[in-house]
């Protein structure tokens, strides 16, 4: 019985020194999560672009240069870089010479007309704005009615409804967009995994970017180019 009893009170003592002197997992665990989050926030650059490098003397639009700039961006969220993914980009300035603040780029994988239906990703650098449009029927295709996901970044989504701007002095729309103006004044913050989609058909709207630029997957019955108006005459 003795011998029992002392048995069992060294394993106790061998039980209790092996536990107090074992590590605390969770607090090494936790550590190394935030070493590995510092490490790879230090590894990626700020964003900067200035309108200039987009431009050469003449003013004319260097569209490879603003491909770089996208490039960048897209790594920089981890977007996946396939092979002829910047061939596959379309993108324009709108002939305005500001595609820091004003334009758009964008890559469509389908764009069925026999069955109707469309997929396209947006990409948008820090703080450029999409310019305000409608979608009307053209060419035997209905007028399109689109919806947006936010894959990657943050983008304020414009259009139709209450006048929530006052909310968002952030959203200050370039004078080189119709001088400033806009037709549609109702804001949705839209973050990495949010859906918006157009509030009426037919109805104005528009986007910006936020401070990481916007990744943003589009769908949609269909989309043809002859049914798109921008608000700003000189965007037609």
């Amino acid at each position: 019985m003795k011998k029992l009893i002392l048995l069992t009170a060294v394993c106790t003592t061998i039980l209790f020194t092996s536990c107090k002197n074992k590590p605390d997992e969770t607090t090494v665990t936790t550590a190394q999560k935030e070493v590995t989050t510092a490490s790879v926030q230090e590894e990626k650059n700020e964003l900067k672009f200035t309108n200039k490098q987009f431009y050469d003397a003449d003013g004319n639009f260097l569209e490879e240069k603003a491909k770089d700039a996208l490039i960048e961006m897209l790594e920089y969220h981890d977007y996946p870089i396939f092979d002829g993914l910047r061939e596959k980009i379309w993108l324009t300035d709108y002939n305005k010479g500001n595609y820091l603040e004003l334009g758009l780029a964008s890559v469509m994988f389908v764009n069925n007309e026999t069955d109707q239906y469309m997929l396209m990703d947006i990409f948008l650098l820090p703080g450029q704005m999409l310019g305000e449009h409608m979608h009307y029927a053209a060419k035997g295709n209905p007028a399109k009615m689109e919806g947006w996901l936010i894959r990657h970044g943050k983008s304020y989504i414009v259009g139709v409804g209450e006048d929530n701007s006052d909310q968002f002095p952030q959203v200050i729309v370039p004078n080189s967009h119709w001088d400033g103006k806009t037709t549609t004044h109702h804001i949705i913050e839209a973050f990495e995994g949010d859906f918006a989609k157009l509030a009426e058909v037919e109805s104005a709207h528009w986007q910006m970017a936020g401070p990481d630029g916007a990744v943003i997957t589009e769908v949609g019955n269909v989309h043809t180019n002859e049914g798109v108006r921008r608000s700003d005459p000189a965007m037609n």
